[in-house]
């Protein structure tokens, strides 16, 4: 689940959706997940994705966990830099990938463990310092916003979330091939989080344009929203 997904910016208009669309029987998310990582034998590059490095890269090592995991990348890199991550992904395919990439990878289990569950109801047994959360979008039933705030406060005092997203569609797509509720910006993440003024404060809330190749070899740019919002107390 970690990339190159659209989801609704917020929980209601994702449920809202789904609600309607019960009729034509929506596909299960977890069928859809399972589908997509099925299809082939790696969706993602394994690689970290440059803004939650150059962000989490700042930032003291202590216990993480990675929403939408996907195929391991984020949290194999955490982990090489000395966090203990926890990687969730509903995918039992993606997840099986992102151990036998962690065994490649040599890292050990006390530092990096993958699970596969339910996002909605999985919840850490000690307080967290970072919660990461990278393309956390979704064409299926995802209440985003929702996991989002009850990741927030799995987070010990001076934990941060970090959330990195879709702002908009590649620059060689046009606008009118990608719904615009299915992008992410950073002022209305951190209005849809609605964490409590005084209890925390926001780091960063800024688009981000890294220069990439398109699927036709063109040079093309991708808008990424960054949001890292810190807890105080």
């Amino acid at each position: 689940m970690t990339s190159h997904h659209h989801h609704a910016s917020d929980a209601s208009a994702a449920s809202s959706a789904t609600s309607a669309a019960t009729a034509d029987q929506p596909q299960a998310p977890t069928e859809f997940w399972e589908g997509l990582y099925s299809a082939k034998p790696a969706v993602w590059s394994g690689r970290v994705n440059a803004n939650l490095a150059s962000v989490a890269g700042a930032l003291t090592p202590g216990r993480a966990l990675d929403l939408g995991c996907g195929e391991g990348g984020d949290a194999i890199w955490l982990a090489q830099q000395g966090w203990r991550v926890t990687g969730i992904d509903i995918s039992t395919v993606a997840i099986e990938r992102a151990r036998a990439a962690a065994l490649a990878a040599d890292i050990g289990a006390s530092l990096l463990d993958f699970v596969a569950g339910d996002l909605e109801t999985w919840r850490p047994d000690e307080p967290l310092d970072l919660v990461t959360a990278s393309f956390f979008q979704s064409p299926v039933h995802l209440p985003r916003t929702q996991i989002l705030r009850e990741a927030a406060l799995m987070l010990a005092p001076g934990g941060h979330l970090l959330t990195v997203a879709h702002a908009g569609p590649p620059s060689w797509v046009e606008n009118s091939e990608h719904p615009a509720h299915l992008f992410v910006r950073p002022e209305r993440e951190v209005a849809d989080l609605a964490l409590p003024v005084g209890e925390w404060e926001t780091v960063i809330a800024e688009s981000r344009t890294r220069e990439v190749t398109s699927p036709d070899g063109v040079p093309g740019t991708l808008e990424d929203s960054v949001v890292l919002v810190r807890r105080l107390r």
